[in-house]
């Protein structure tokens, strides 16, 4: 297949390791792309909704931040709407990567949704998009 050029950004959480397998498998594919922390991003509704069109709230929060782990946060008890103010003052309850390809925004790293936004072919049966059992998902 034939990689496009455009302009992608990778949204992270520095020294996360599942975010950095994810670079890796990019990189790999000869895709050129520039890093930001989304703990330092300045994030509003309609940014974040631009990310999360068609997704369930399930699916667009990170399982792993330690709010959710530590059952302090029930998502059950929230609307999608009242879950993403709370992360835009928590990002790291925001499920990563977030990642823009030109006028595409992806939550998490859909392989399948990559593959179609940067005519690729990376294997969809990888596991790379989960959180690594090493990576205390604090804030850094």
């Amino acid at each position: 297949m034939f990689y496009a050029k455009k302009k992608i950004t990778f949204y992270e959480k520095p020294g996360c390791a599942g975010n950095k397998k994810q670079k890796d498998v990019l990189k790999a594919n000869g895709v050129d792309f520039e890093v930001k922390s989304m703990l330092s991003q300045k994030w509003d509704t309609q940014t974040l909704n631009s990310f999360f069109y068609g997704l369930e709230k399930e699916q667009i929060i990170n399982q792993f931040a330690p709010q959710i782990k530590s059952g302090e946060l029930n998502i059950a008890n929230y609307t999608k709407d009242e879950l993403i103010k709370l992360m835009i003052k928590e990002p790291l309850l925001i499920k990563r990567p977030l990642i823009e390809v030109d006028d595409i925004r992806i939550c998490g790293f859909d392989i399948s949704k990559l593959n179609l936004a940067l005519n690729l072919e990376i294997d969809t049966n990888k596991e790379i998009g989960t959180c690594q059992s090493s990576d205390s998902c604090t804030t850094v």
